[in-house]
């Protein structure tokens, strides 16, 4: 027998009375490209706005074998036995060419996901960043709204995953080895300008010593860039695996967002990243309509070829299809009688 169809009411008041299965319900109508389910899905959003953004929402990367699985483990349950409720987003780098999941995300954290006051969900981002645009920060919501105060959005740590995530979080941590040769070249600059607190984990037995002076050139490395906030960014050390210097990084994340609250950033910087959610999706949805539009597709072909073959610039091919699609969306539009004077 099929599922009866929820209202957005119904799915609302689940979310909010902590049901986890509703909230994974709520979250996987964001995720469906269904127009049905994104009616839904918002429908529900709307009703649960009033009820979101109190969660500190941290942003953690790091390089291939970082040790991130282990540090978000070890810390998420050091956060609830202080009395936190701790949700992952996982941003899942689906395969391009089969779609499916490399993010096996409840096996690399099995003791959390185990954790009744935890919620570990991947973000499929089906082969593009617009994905986490789009399921990402709805999921991060709808979690607030559920009564996780702590979210923690994990990122791949390559390509331009880091600005997405940097840009619906409160603090950005990214995570660095120790002993990685010359460290400043572990690192790109555009991840050091976006990060406010850079940690340097397994810092511990042979590690400890490299681990400090990493810990000390990413510290002069931050010291000279321009970061566009009241805080100063700072280099910490510490190990996931033995839990040393989780608390202190714990506390800068309670720093960071204290000061950002008694300067105004944190209003400031979340409206901003409201306003940038919003251009985002029109960007992807202009993209989407140009492209699925049964009388472009003839055109979007001819002009991919011209570009491919050099017989027309990138920008004079873009130029044709924008100019083509506004047409027919002009075309779309009735005519309306002039209004009066």
């Amino acid at each position: 027998m099929a599922r009866q169809q929820l209202s957005s009411e119904e799915l609302a008041y689940g979310v909010l009375a902590r049901e986890r299965s509703m909230l994974s319900r709520a979250i996987t109508f964001t995720e469906s490209t269904l127009p049905a389910h994104k009616k839904l899905a918002q429908e529900t959003l709307q009703q649960l706005l009033p009820r979101t953004g109190k969660a500190i929402r941290v942003g953690i990367s790091g390089v291939p074998g970082v040790g991130k699985s282990t540090f978000i483990e070890n810390l998420g349950l050091r956060l609830i036995e202080q009395g936190h409720r701790v949700a992952v987003l996982a941003i899942d780098p689906s395969s391009q060419r089969s779609g499916g999941s490399i993010l096996g995300d409840k096996t690399r954290m099995a003791a959390l996901s185990l954790n009744e006051n935890a919620y570990i969900r991947p973000s499929p981002t089906s082969g593009h960043l617009g994905g986490v645009t789009r399921v990402t920060r709805e999921s991060l919501l709808l979690c607030e709204a559920a009564g996780f105060d702590v979210i923690l959005v994990e990122t791949v740590g390559v390509g331009q995953s880091e600005t997405v995530v940097s840009e619906m979080v409160d603090c950005y941590l990214v995570l660095m080895l120790p002993g990685a040769g010359d460290e400043l070249q572990g690192i790109k600059k555009g991840v050091l300008e976006l990060a406010d607190i850079i940690a340097v984990n397994k810092a511990d037995g042979a590690g400890k010593t490299e681990a400090q002076h990493a810990k000390a050139a990413y510290q002069r490395a931050l010291s000279i860039l321009q970061h566009g906030s009241s805080w100063k960014p700072i280099a910490l050390s510490c190990s996931a695996m033995t839990g040393d210097g989780l608390d202190e990084l714990w506390q800068q994340v309670r720093n960071h967002r204290r000061q950002m609250i008694d300067t105004g950033e944190l209003v400031a910087r979340r409206e901003n990243q409201r306003l940038s959610w919003m251009w985002s999706m029109v960007e992807q949805q202009i993209l989407a309509s140009l492209r699925d539009n049964s009388d472009m597709k003839a055109l979007l072909k001819q002009t991919e070829s011209a570009v491919r073959e050099q017989t027309l610039t990138a920008p004079q091919g873009a130029n044709a299809l924008l100019e083509a699609w506004i047409q027919l969306r002009l075309q779309d539009v009735p005519e309306q009688a002039p209004k009066a004077l």
